[in-house]
């Protein structure tokens, strides 16, 4: 930390202070710019008119990665957001862009060697037995080199900072900025303040530029996320690291874009990703500390099949409340309750609270009812992001900057899926942990969305809950008993006398279902001349159900079944996990709820009987 007292800090005031008084480097360095992406974007006009824009694609693409380069880090930044965007750019410049995570140009040893001794007041041989006589890769904002610790033998790596890169990003953000107040002044159609934007993507890249920092966000992330057999996080060497050094455990393994190195291994892309969305659903709504740029340089497959993450320049947390709104809105979109949907942008902080949202549900219901003819699980992240874009361009949001950067961070592991498989959804490998969690968070707002998804005009959608149990079960950390016993405490509890008058209701219907349903089995397996002598009988059943009233009685009997046997069936199911329940079920509110269901149990099966016997 000692060393950390004069990392460099992003401060708006500074910049304007630094370059609003050097008005000549400011406008170098805006011709600079504008003359690159210019003659390029003409480049790309000319070949479209010419018919020749599919011959000349790599051509551009390689271009587009040297202009890149030769811009700095700031457009380095840009391009390896594209990198990971098939939806966006075409194959070649998704390839040539991809260079741009640790293939670019390196600096030299002696600078990058004296900024070590310099940094950690040691000479190089006393800290390393040997070190790569050249980087073994080169990022945005600084190049890494391979090392033995002279004192453990350890193979380390270093990540040592570019000369000069304060200075670079500096005036390239202070541009960027100021392109961000003509756009809030004069471009009506984008409501977010973009100003805002920057200056917390400013704030995050300057974060970068302090490896201390770095090294205390790699700790926290292990702590938080390793517990995980497949999912690895490398230790951080303290003694060897400072502002501008970083030392931390070697990681050999292959970045994720490159599928072909994987699966020679014997490893499968698509089970890589679905750890790193899985963890990174974990980051997002569980902790809420997450990873903001896991670009495919950042992430590695390790031979064991562990994703490794690296690089923890960027991170960001999403607020409490915002977490339980993300899943509470899943489930608002799941039953197509868009009031609710437009209710949740509060929670967000998409909408002030004195804005009406009445004018947005119709924008919702409009989008969504179309997007929603197919399941939420066949959804493609990029078709909601692009929707709910229309719709925050047309009403008064203010995108949170923590929700730019969820966005980033799940289309960049969209990006790499679609790789291995052009049909894959993030949301369909996505739902087994919202089910998970609907079913096993006590949290009071996801226990009430619980509800919300499972109970519709006073009637107990068992299909909802033989879905929920079917996705849960499918991440590994779901079990039963977590399942059943926040329910029943939630059933059981003071605030439940609404819930228990629809589970009366629900368990009395049940309990006839399997009943009626047992008896109509035994009737159908019984000998012909058997049931001709079974009073109210007859050749199909032994009661005179009304059309389709059978049908669904069995139905209902075996979707319980079903469910029970998922419960059963779970992971480490135990049925001396039941005890604690019977134990519940000894209180006084649980004696009462049962014997108001053993009451309408009997008043229904009465009705049943009386029914028969007027019909006969």
């Amino acid at each position: 930390m000692a060393r950390a007292a004069d990392a460099p800090v992003y401060s708006p005031q500074l910049l304007s202070g630094r370059y609003g008084s050097r008005p000549l480097k400011v406008v170098r360095r805006t011709v600079e710019v504008l003359t690159a992406l210019g003659a390029f974007g003409l480049k790309l006009v000319l070949d479209q008119r010419r018919g020749m824009l599919d011959e000349r694609r790599r051509l551009r693409a390689a271009e587009l990665r040297r202009i890149f380069t030769r811009l700095g880090p700031t457009f380095v930044k840009i391009g390896q957001g594209l990198s990971t965007r098939p939806d966006i750019c075409p194959p070649e410049f998704l390839e040539e862009l991809a260079q741009l995570q640790d293939a670019l140009p390196t600096f030299s040893n002696a600078e990058a060697f004296s900024c070590i001794e310099r940094e950690l007041g040691l000479p190089l041989d006393s800290i390393y037995s040997l070190i790569s006589a050249s980087p073994i890769a080169a990022a945005s904002l600084g190049q890494v080199y391979k090392a033995r610790l002279k004192y453990s033998g350890q193979f380390v790596a270093v990540k040592v900072q570019r000369p000069g890169i304060e200075e670079a990003i500096g005036l390239d953000f202070y541009l960027i900025r100021g392109l961000g107040f003509l756009v809030n002044k004069y471009v009506d159609f984008i409501s977010s303040d973009v100003v805002a934007l920057i200056d917390e993507f400013a704030r995050r890249v300057y974060q970068e530029l302090n490896y201390v920092q770095e090294g205390q966000n790699a700790r926290r992330f292990k702590k938080l996320y390793a517990d995980k057999a497949d999912v690895l996080v490398p230790d951080i060497f303290w003694d060897y690291t400072s502002v501008k050094v970083l030392t931390m455990d070697w990681v050999d393994g292959v970045k994720l874009n490159e599928q072909e190195a994987i699966e020679k291994q014997g490893l499968k892309l698509l089970e890589l990703v679905n750890t790193g969305i899985q963890c990174s659903l974990r980051q997002l709504l569980e902790y809420g500390y997450f990873h903001a740029d896991p670009h495919p340089g950042n992430l590695l497959a390790t031979p064991e099949g562990k994703l490794a993450f690296l690089d923890f320049g960027m991170m960001s947390e999403t607020p409490e409340e915002a977490r339980f709104a993300i899943i509470g809105h899943v489930v608002h979109m799941v039953n197509r309750d868009y009031e609710a949907m437009a209710r949740d942008y509060y929670a967000l902080d998409f909408l002030s609270p004195d804005v009406d949202v009445a004018p947005i549900v119709p924008a919702l219901k409009n989008f969504f009812d179309g997007a929603l003819n197919s399941t939420v699980s066949e959804l493609n992240f990029k078709t909601i992001v692009d929707g709910l874009g229309a719709v925050l361009y047309e009403y008064p949001f203010t995108v949170p900057a923590y929700y730019a950067l969820i966005l980033r961070s799940l289309t960049v592991l969209e990006g790499l899926a679609l790789y291995a498989d052009p049909n894959f959804k993030v949301l369909a490998a996505s739902y087994p942990y919202f089910a998970k969690r609907l079913l096993t968070d006590p949290n009071p707002y996801l226990r009430d969305a619980l509800i919300e998804l499972l109970f519709k005009d006073g009637r107990f959608r068992w299909n909802r809950l033989e879905n929920l149990l079917v996705q849960g079960r499918k991440d590994r950390d779901f079990t039963a008993k977590d399942a059943l016993q926040p329910v029943l405490k939630l059933l059981l509890g003071p605030d439940g006398e609404e819930l228990r008058v629809l589970v009366v209701k629900e368990a009395v219907c049940v309990t006839e279902a399997v009943v009626l349903g047992t008896m109509i089995d035994a009737y159908n397996s019984a000998p012909v001349f058997m049931r001709t002598i079974i009073p109210n009988g007859s050749a199909i059943s032994p009661f005179k159900l009304n059309d389709g009233e059978q049908e669904r009685m069995l139905e209902l009997r075996d979707r319980v079944f079903r469910i029970w046997s998922l419960l059963r069936s779970s992971e480490n199911f135990d049925p001396s996990l039941l005890q604690p329940i019977l134990q519940v079920l000894q209180e006084p509110e649980a004696r009462n709820l049962g014997g108001r269901v053993v009451g309408g149990i009997t008043q229904r099966l009465a009705a049943r009987w009386l029914q028969q016997v007027l019909r006969s």
